[in-house]
C-alpha cells in the first residue's frame, strides 16, 4: 500500500515542476543598461563618416536628403544600437555613409 504522505509529496513535486517554466520567466528578467553613445571621433565612426546630426553631412557625396539613422535598416530604435558600431548607441538623427533605407 502507498503511503499518503509519499503520494502528496509526489503530487506537489510534479506540480512544482510543471509550474517551474512560468516562475523562471519572472525570476530571470534582465534590466538592460543603456549603451554608451558613439564618439564621433572614434576610428570606426570616422571610417564611416558618422555624424550625430545628419544635417551636417549634406556635403558628403554619399548623403541623400532625408537619410538619417532613424530610417536606416541597421538602426534599432528601442536601444539606439547600430551593428556597425558594436557596443554603442547612435543618435536617431545621426548619419553615416553605410546608410540603407529601411524597407
Amino acid at each position: 500500500m502507498i503511503d499518503n504522505g509519499r503520494r502528496k509529496f509526489v503530487k506537489k513535486g510534479l506540480f512544482g515542476l510543471a509550474a517551474l517554466p512560468f516562475g523562471m520567466g519572472v525570476l530571470t528578467t534582465k534590466a538592460f543598461a543603456a549603451l554608451p553613445m558613439l564618439d564621433p571621433e572614434a576610428p570606426n565612426a570616422k571610417a564611416l563618416a558618422y555624424t550625430p546630426d545628419a544635417s551636417t553631412a549634406a556635403s558628403h557625396p554619399a548623403f541623400k536628403a532625408g537619410s538619417d539613422c532613424a530610417n536606416c535598416n541597421f538602426f534599432n530604435a528601442e536601444t539606439g544600437a547600430c551593428p556597425l558600431f558594436a557596443g554603442t548607441a547612435v543618435e536617431a538623427q545621426g548619419w553615416c555613409q553605410a546608410w540603407v533605407k529601411r524597407p
